[in-house]
């Protein structure tokens, strides 16, 4: 079984999340800015990743989603399992919209989204992807917070849970 998670990281907040979902999912990590296209489609599953810039993917990340368009085309992804997270300095900061983007992302890839499946404790409660907030500072032992990363994980053990179900 082979997990990607693909992302993009501005100022090292979202690779720590990356890196957490990683290790749930026992996933290889992937820049989107030097997607590896050949490993993406032979992947079983694809967690995709971005921060929330102004309530969206940041540019990098969207640069991605659209360089994916040929194989949206040969429908290359297709039935593969997928997920996603995002990370943002404001509690809320519209991270939402961004894990619906990249839900829609997914679904025109013909994806199979797989949600968050448990309950976060007291932090975010996103049920559709993972969701972590920092704080305008450099990221370090504490930024993101431990729990973020907790639930980063076991969104990554949940997914990959869910690809050994659907794809052995």
């Amino acid at each position: 079984m082979k997990i990607i998670v693909v992302y993009h990281s501005g100022f090292g907040h979202t690779e720590k999340q990356a890196q957490a979902v990683a290790k749930g999912a026992g996933a290889e990590l992937m820049k989107a800015t030097e997607p590896d296209w050949d490993k993406l489609n032979a992947a079983d599953a694809i967690i995709f990743g971005s921060p929330t810039y102004m309530g969206s993917a940041a540019a990098e990340f969207k640069k991605f989603m659209d360089e994916s368009s040929k194989i949206w085309f040969e429908q290359k992804w297709k039935n593969k399992i997928a997920g996603g997270f995002t990370n943002g300095a404001g509690m809320s900061g519209d991270k939402l919209n961004t894990i619906k983007q990249l839900t829609i992302f997914a679904g025109q890839h013909g994806m199979i989204w797989v949600s968050a499946g448990f309950v976060p404790g007291d932090r975010f409660g996103c049920g559709l992807g993972n969701m972590a907030q920092s704080e305008n500072a450099p990221a370090d032992e504490n930024n993101p917070p431990k729990i973020d990363l907790e639930n980063a994980e076991k969104y990554g053990k949940r997914i990959a849970e869910i690809t050994t179900k659907f794809r052995g």
